[in-house]
């Protein structure tokens, strides 16, 4: 019996020692780190949904640094959200903007935890900032380049458009309408969506200048393209080897990336040396352009031959396009000196817009405007036959001899007379040759001679070659035989056709 209590009493000495040793390793263990357990993320969600916000910011804001994205997100919403909840707005936006930046995703913004401060001027910016906005200005220009992708493919495919000049009239509405829908996605935010139209309108900075004067070449002299005008694209050219490696095979978490630093900055943003470059180069081609665009339309200007529809075609074109330069430089002006302002961007964005909508229009319902020279079909010619020439009726005759002249080139026919052309205009002779010295102060032969020079000249400008024979061009334009061409083409130049290619190639 004695020795039973003997070892009852060693038993208690032993699991008395085993609890005290036990319990100095666990006080031991719990003094290493206090305050980690109740300062995890388990304890602030706890704290976040018992409404007791500051406990959690206090606890998510320690837990804040050192980890993963993927975790340091959700602390960031759950800051924002916390923040929002005891309405202080400033911060709550600070947080949700760095979770923005992250890991972006707009639709968060609308989380109805924002709802307590979703009035304040802070929240307020950053939905202006981040959240897609289809507003007055971004509808706009949607529709407007909408319709310029419509005309561009409707112009190219009319047949009746002489093919160079709506090529050079279609590739300039469509790269028109690429720029007014980029500014159409940027101002909505929807480039943050699809970050891969960031730049995308950026290559045909230096065409725009280029397309319109080569236009205009094309629509006042007949001009026909050679190999060294290629050379006009060396600046398009150029940009393309720079911003394609740079900027266009970025993958879209980088472009996402730039967007958002941009966004973040907001108007307080420095002008970037690249952008500060394109638009400095940019505003030097469109002046350097614009000269040579004016020189063509001042003398087409003066051109008796052409008719009034397509004077009045090619000089609101050329007011819109002068329009559309001053206004692009004062942008660039105002965007250095000072930033970004919505009216700075838009100046130069509805100029642009009006040129895509007025040659959408006019050649929507005046195709054979495109070609700089308006017509009246055949099927009106039939109401001429009996009628007396008033002033109305000379002016569409007008029209419709300057067709026949300038398009139909009925002056190659080596046979005309006058009894030809009224014929065709289903008129009198008298009325014919009345329409020609009432219009153009000229007789028929000169009127015919005329058009006929007008073209031997551009044939002898083409010809850098030397390989038409002076006959052959002469036979070409209508005449018969050399002598009556040399002497009419003297008349017009006060020098013979081999003197006048000789000093076009500089012999």
């Amino acid at each position: 019996m004695g020795h039973s209590k003997l070892l009852v009493l060693v038993c208690l000495l032993f699991a008395m020692f085993g609890y005290g040793t036990a319990f100095k390793i666990n006080e031991r263990s719990t003094s290493v780190s206090p305050i980690s357990f109740q300062d995890s993320l388990k304890w602030a969600d706890y704290y976040y949904n018992i409404n007791r916000y500051q406990k959690a910011i206090d606890i998510y804001e320690k837990n804040l640094n050192g980890q993963p994205d993927l975790q340091k997100t959700r602390v960031l919403k759950k800051l924002a959200l916390s923040k929002a909840a005891l309405n202080i707005p400033e911060e709550s936006v600070n947080y949700l903007e760095d979770y923005l930046m992250i890991d972006f995703n707009a639709a968060f913004i609308q989380h109805e935890g924002f709802d307590n401060i979703r009035d304040s001027p802070q929240f307020n910016l950053i939905s202006q900032r981040y959240l897609p906005q289809l507003g007055f200005w971004p509808l706009v220009y949607l529709y407007v380049s909408i319709i310029g992708f419509y005309i561009s493919i409707v112009i190219l495919v009319n047949k009746n458009i002489d093919l160079q000049a709506k090529i050079l009239v279609s590739a300039f509405v469509f790269i028109n309408s690429i720029f007014i829908l980029h500014i159409s996605i940027s101002l909505a935010n929807y480039h943050f969506e699809y970050p891969h139209t960031y730049l995308m309108s950026i290559l045909f900075s230096y065409l725009y200048g280029p397309l319109l004067y080569f236009y205009f070449k094309r629509i006042t002299l007949s001009y026909v393209f050679k190999a060294r005008d290629l050379l006009h694209l060396i600046p398009t050219v150029l940009l393309a080897l720079y911003v394609i490696p740079v900027h266009i095979l970025q993958t879209s978490d980088q472009k996402l990336k730039i967007l958002l630093e941009r966004a973040s900055l907001g108007v307080d943003a420095p002008i970037d040396s690249e952008l500060l470059i394109l638009i400095l180069t940019k505003a030097i081609s469109l002046m350097i352009y614009g000269f040579f665009v004016r020189k063509l339309y001042l003398k087409s200007k003066k051109d008796q031959t052409l008719n009034s529809q397509s004077k009045n075609w090619q000089r609101n074109i050329y007011y819109i396009h002068f329009s559309y330069i001053i206004a692009y430089i004062t942008f660039g002006l105002v965007i250095i000196v000072y930033s970004f302002t919505a009216a700075a961007i838009h100046v130069p964005n509805v100029c642009m817009a009006i040129m895509v909508l007025f040659v959408g229009f006019s050649a929507s319902v005046r195709p054979n405007l495109v070609n700089g020279v308006f017509a009246y079909t055949h099927k009106f010619f039939d109401k001429y036959k009996k009628s007396g020439l008033t002033p109305s009726l000379s002016n569409e005759l007008k029209e419709n001899l300057i067709y026949l002249f300038a398009v139909e080139k009925i002056y190659r026919k080596n046979n005309i007379n006058l009894d030809m052309v009224a014929q065709k205009l289903n008129t009198t002779r008298h009325n014919a040759s009345q329409i020609i010295n009432e219009h153009f102060d000229v007789s028929f032969h000169e009127f015919v001679n005329m058009y006929r020079i007008t073209e031997a000249k551009q044939l002898l400008q083409e010809d850098t070659s030397q390989r038409l024979n002076i006959i052959n061009i002469a036979y070409e334009v209508g005449y018969n035989n050399k002598v009556t061409f040399n002497k009419a083409f003297k008349k017009d130049t006060q020098l013979t056709p081999t003197e006048y290619q000789k000093n076009m190639i500089g012999v």
